[in-house]
């Protein structure tokens, strides 16, 4: 019987790419999404895959919508917390607002939702939960300090979450995407673009199905060796 995997922000950009890549290797796949209606159901048209919508941030929420996927798919048994915002600007000029939904939103939120799905995977004795963290959370980032501090985060998380639940076949891993070709560099100029790639050891930024090919490894049953690691997929920008 196929697996369930749920992915969080799982209908455009890279959670798309990610969804699309679990479906192909042969998962049920569930894609939450936040608010665009319209671009969920175009996604959902296109590729088949169900779409749920809840606020990742409300710990309520993920715990009702992990329920309403269970129901209507099966428990999930990888969770991929994609999920994320970014309200950039300074330090000295960032509102407390635009600091704290950025946390709630990229950080909480892995707790929200692995909170969700640890209980039944405990049980099964199976699981993997795959963190979407950053390079600038490794490297960090002019502007970005709520961002980075959320991303960064994300990897602390993840180690601690693997000590507590390696016993129990539950893998928890992080991965780190520098600049990934999305809707989201789609603003970039040719100049700015030309710079980034400057920096890039291998020439060139990413294709988002790179990502989904990664998280596809790190869920497959014979990953149950790696956890509590940090995969690195920048092009050779940033070597931790």
């Amino acid at each position: 019987m196929a697996r369930v995997a749920l992915v969080t922000g799982g209908s455009r950009g890279i959670g798309a790419a990610i969804s699309i890549s679990l479906k192909e290797a042969g998962y049920v796949v569930a894609a939450n999404y936040a608010g665009n209606d319209e671009a969920a159901r175009a996604f959902s048209a296109e590729t088949g895959i169900p779409v749920f919508k809840w606020d990742v941030s409300d710990h309520d929420a993920c715990a009702a919508g992990v329920a309403q996927v269970a129901e209507q798919l099966g428990p999930v048994e990888v969770l991929v917390n994609n999920a994320g915002i970014s309200k950039d600007g300074f330090l000295h000029k960032m509102t407390p607002d635009n600091w704290q939904r950025v946390i709630d939103v990229d950080l909480s939120s892995c707790y929200h939702m692995s909170h969700a799905v640890l209980t039944g995977m405990r049980a099964r004795n199976f699981g993997r939960i795959i963190n979407i963290s950053s390079i600038n959370g490794q490297a960090g980032m002019l502007g970005v300090v709520n961002y980075a501090a959320a991303k960064a985060g994300m990897l602390g998380f993840t180690k601690a979450l693997a000590l507590e639940n390696a016993a129990k076949g539950i893998t928890v891993n992080a991965v780190c995407p520098g600049y990934v070709r999305t809707n989201l560099i789609a603003h970039v100029s040719d100049e700015m673009m030309a710079h980034i790639v400057s920096n890039i050891p291998v020439g060139r930024i990413a294709e988002a199905d790179e990502i989904g090919h990664c998280i596809v490894f790190l869920a497959a049953e014979n990953s149950g060796f790696i956890t509590g690691s940090t995969l690195s997929i920048n092009g050779g920008a940033y070597m931790a």
